[in-house]
């Protein structure tokens, strides 16, 4: 018990988190891709937003956190694991890549706040909604940027379409994440 403690103070990550970061960057790898695009919006319909709000209840933050940046990472140098099956610079600075960037201070803010306030059902819901604004605002900005468009055109082509899927998926989040926490992550921080 001391030895993990000293660990945790340290901010070593042991190599039970370590694998359970892998495990949950390989979901993201898996899941990121399936999208269903919109006629209308370059922005697809994706469960990348489900499996990162999993995440910081299977992970926390910090190591959700990681476990995205080593996703970006991938996607960025070429791995076929953003949305689409795409991967690589140009898809990553295209016009879906200031959700990309958001995604990580959605993480973030989620995450500080679900942390804070355990086993509060509405204000994990309140967490995951605020996180997912602020990251809808990256992407937002990013889209009018990359598309010549003002910022109404961008909500509506960014934003309003996915509101309903994102909402259904902040509930299953704060409903589901709870229960797949309590059974996944004793086993991950145990000692050896």
């Amino acid at each position: 018990m001391a030895g993990r403690e000293k660990t945790a103070a340290a901010g070593k990550i042991s190599v039970r988190e370590m694998t359970a970061i892998a495990l949950v960057t390989a979901v993201t790898c898996i899941l990121g891709p399936m999208s269903l695009p919109i006629v209308f919006s370059p922005v697809p319909i994706t469960l990348t937003n489900l499996v990162l709000y999993l995440s910081l209840y299977v992970l926390k933050t910090r190591k959700a956190l990681i476990s995205y940046v080593i996703y970006w990472l991938l996607g960025t140098a070429g791995l076929p694991v953003f949305s689409g099956f795409a991967g690589g610079l140009a898809k990553a600075a295209g016009p879906t890549g200031g959700y990309l960037i958001g995604f990580i201070f959605m993480i973030v803010i989620s995450g500080w706040i679900l942390e804070r306030f355990p086993r509060r059902l509405w204000i994990h819901i309140f967490a995951m909604a605020a996180g997912t604004a602020v990251c809808y605002l990256f992407g937002t900005i990013w889209l009018v940027l990359q598309m010549s468009i003002d910022f109404k055109a961008g909500l509506a082509m960014g934003v309003l379409p996915y509101l309903p899927g994102d909402a259904v998926k902040i509930l299953i989040a704060a409903t589901v994440g709870p229960m797949i926490a309590a059974r996944i992550r004793p086993v991950v921080e145990s000692s050896f």
